[in-house]
């Protein structure tokens, strides 16, 4: 349950580089490296719920670990994938709908911080969040 809580975004590491990856245009890159996403979780057992608060969107989602969902993100690409518990690392591997291609996504707890690593077509990036 070390997830539970409410998280800012305290600083990013290749997210512009990941959001060109992922097809994102240079606009939604430059607002999207400054969204203020604010994420709280909220961890019962195998079942999540998560609320995403940005600049742009606020999003309720809730998932079972190993239970595939759909998703969208921010600049509105579709996603279908599950998220799995390796160790404590929250590890979700999704789908791209419109290409089929592979993004996966890592939550762990380091120190005191919620780091969230991305991985598309070989470029990695970091989100770091601090409890807010």
């Amino acid at each position: 349950m070390a997830f539970n809580g409410t998280w800012k975004v305290d600083r990013n590491e290749n997210y512009e580089k990941f959001m060109e990856a992922m097809g994102v245009n240079l606009m939604k890159r430059k607002l999207g490296a400054h969204d203020n996403l604010k994420i709280t979780i909220q961890q019962d057992g195998n079942k999540f719920t998560v609320n995403e608060s940005s600049n742009f969107r606020t999003l309720d989602i809730e998932f079972t670990l190993g239970v595939s969902f759909e998703y969208s993100l921010a600049d509105g690409t579709e996603l279908t994938g599950s998220w799995n518990m390796e160790g404590n690392k929250l590890v979700g591997k999704f789908n791209r709908k419109d290409n089929g291609k592979l993004l996966t996504a890592y939550r762990e707890i380091v120190g005191d911080e919620l780091v969230q690593t991305y991985i598309y077509e070989g470029v990695e990036a970091k989100r770091v969040f601090k409890r807010g």
